[in-house]
């Protein structure tokens, strides 16, 4: 059986779904743009309205190109660009590379991380948080900067774990493909032979 389309979307049966990352769906626009192609007619084109390509178009605004380089390739909520353009350069660094590592881009993600930002690295001055004190306010920002320290110092050893594993992975499944080692784990070490055999069997699996 076979099935055949008759209509040819590029990729995706659904006009409405963009394919394309955030940023390279901005380098389009300013293209069509500078090519002389009026705002109301991409607007029509992409089936949205003119204030959202009046906003795509200035994306980019205020973002420092570290970033852009970093985000190129995803699907970035324009909200989160936002939040994230709010920041000074070497903050918004810090804040993507902090997204593309947990591979978490959310607007809720992106306002935690305006939040534990200290005010010497935002571009305007952060709005009373509701009733929290400036103390508390601090204390917050004390707590995510030391999170922040923490989760890069575990991305840093994380390469060199992943690798151990991997190597001893190998080595274990070596060892299983030596019928007398299994022979002699399985007549003194039975419960050994079979952890052994279930990390091989994930390694499969993986």
């Amino acid at each position: 059986m076979c099935l055949v389309a008759t209509d040819d979307e590029a990729y995706t049966y659904n006009r409405r779904i963009s394919r394309l990352a955030t940023i390279q769906e901005h380098k389009m626009i300013l293209k069509a743009i500078e090519k002389g192609v009026p705002e109301e007619r991409l607007a029509r084109a992409l089936n949205v309205n003119i204030s959202s390509i009046r906003h795509k178009k200035s994306l980019l605004e205020g973002m420092c190109p570290e970033v852009i380089d970093l985000l190129k390739d995803l699907h970035v909520p324009l909200n989160t660009i936002a939040e994230l353009k709010k920041m000074k350069p070497m903050r918004q660094i810090e804040a993507a590379q902090l997204m593309v590592a947990m591979n978490k881009f959310t607007i809720t993600y992106a306002k935690a991380l305006l939040a534990a930002t200290p005010e010497a690295m935002l571009v305007r001055p952060k709005k009373k948080i509701g009733s929290l004190s400036e103390e508390q306010i601090s204390r917050m920002e004390q707590e995510a900067a030391s999170l922040d320290r923490d989760f890069k110092a575990i991305e840093n050893d994380y390469g060199a774990d992943h690798l151990d594993l991997v190597l001893s992975v190998g080595y274990v499944a070596r060892l299983l493909g030596n019928a007398r080692v299994v022979r002699h784990l399985a007549q003194f070490h039975p419960d050994i032979l079979s952890e052994f055999q279930k990390i091989t069997e994930l390694r499969r699996a993986a």
